[in-house]
């Protein structure tokens, strides 16, 4: 059995054909949009509660000092929780999505 080497293969015989050109590349949407380019609402949800959370979260850590207690701050983010329920609930309402 003799291994073929790369140059033990036959020349293909091929001709240059001029004036064609690749096709154009077709415009995939990005994930959650839509052919027109429209976000969906999740995406848009998704993005409003994640900036929701950094500022509320930022807020947070800017005024937590060394004298707050545990039950303090467990109330604190029960009560941001539900703040973000309550303006979720008003977004979806809005959207009249509810």
């Amino acid at each position: 059995m003799r291994s073929e080497q790369p140059g033990d293969q036959e020349p293909l015989d091929a001709e240059i054909v001029e004036g064609t050109a690749a096709p154009a590349p077709v415009a995939v949407p990005e994930p959650d949009y839509s052919e027109g380019g429209v976000p969906s609402f999740g995406s848009v949800r998704d993005r409003i509660e994640k900036r929701f959370t950094t500022s509320v979260g930022a807020q947070e850590i800017a005024g937590i000092g060394g004298e707050e207690d545990l039950a303090s701050l467990d109330k604190k983010i029960a009560d941001r929780d539900q703040a973000a329920k309550d303006k979720l609930a008003e977004i979806r309402r809005a959207m009249g999505r509810e």
